[in-house]
């Protein structure tokens, strides 16, 4: 099926709007991840489907229509360097340094769930017998009612396990089929799913110490990215850190101090944050 060009343009103005998303170029990917899903919901064709995509008050058939158009590919332990720095350098300053024994971090677009239940188990791993001492629950949350809803029940396929270090499978995964594993009970209490729009204001109430959004800027333009990572800065706390995908590049403008490739940290006053590895 064929999206007309003055269809396509109004639905590209109207998802960088709402999304930050850009469509631009992406008309072929639109039509080919689209057609099948519009013919099964009835619709004669796009313009039909997008007068109903423009008229859905709720947002759910656009967060749909933004689900398919995107790829939540992701498995555990994905972008490793991200899962060592937190646990040898984050996590160890915290235990050092952190009295309250409180964490704040945030997985921004977090898909089917994989990062932040993976975060969970390096704290289990980390800490140990200490972790009943702290609170370091993960918010997680994507702008994919689809997603989120597949994150909270967390059921994998053996082959999003397969870069697990030995015994984790184990420890953290109960097998419920043929190929088909879940979180533990005890991992998924850590982990908090909410929805959020990234466009949107950030108004969680505490400051970030970890803020993680990968592989998710690589849809927006600069602007998008800067006002996008401008907003991740006045949300995190001072000596928090911010993790992007390692095929992101940042904006020309970052304000967060590069502390190596992927990883970004907030150092305002010169003051000693946490250590950094560079």
């Amino acid at each position: 099926m064929q999206i007309l060009d003055c269809d396509f343009e109004r639905l590209v103005t109207f998802v960088k709007f709402k999304y930050g998303i850009n469509l631009q170029d992406k008309k072929f990917l639109v039509e080919t991840r689209l057609s099948n899903y519009i013919l099964d919901c009835g619709f004669s064709d796009f313009a039909e489907y997008c007068t109903a995509l423009y008229n859905d008050t709720s947002g759910r058939e656009v967060a749909n229509m933004i689900n398919r158009i995107t790829t939540n590919h992701t498995y555990f332990m994905r972008e490793t360097e991200h899962f060592d720095h937190f646990m040898n350098v984050f996590l160890a300053d915290a235990v050092k340094n952190r009295e309250d024994k409180t964490l704040a971090i945030w997985s921004a677009g977090c898909s089917f769930g994989n990062e932040p239940y993976n975060l969970a188990m390096c704290a289990c791993e980390f800490l140990g017998a200490r972790k009943r001492e702290w609170d370091c629950r993960i918010l997680a949350t994507d702008v994919s009612f689809h997603a989120l809803r597949n994150a909270k029940n967390g059921m994998y396929p053996e082959q999003d396990l397969e870069q697990l270090p030995p015994g984790w499978r184990e420890k953290y995964f109960i097998k419920k089929a043929k190929g088909i594993y879940q979180v533990t009970d005890e991992i998924r209490s850590d982990v908090i799913f909410k929805y959020h729009n990234l466009m949107e204001p950030i108004e969680f109430k505490r400051k970030f110490d970890l803020i993680l959004c990968r592989n998710v800027m690589i849809y927006f333009d600069e602007r998008t990215k800067s006002m996008l990572c401008r907003r991740f800065y006045d949300a995190s706390a001072e000596g928090g850190y911010l993790y992007i995908g390692h095929a992101e590049a940042a904006p020309y403008d970052m304000m967060y101090r590069k502390v190596k490739t992927a990883i970004y940290q907030k150092i305002t006053h010169g003051g000693e944050g946490l250590r950094t590895t560079e």
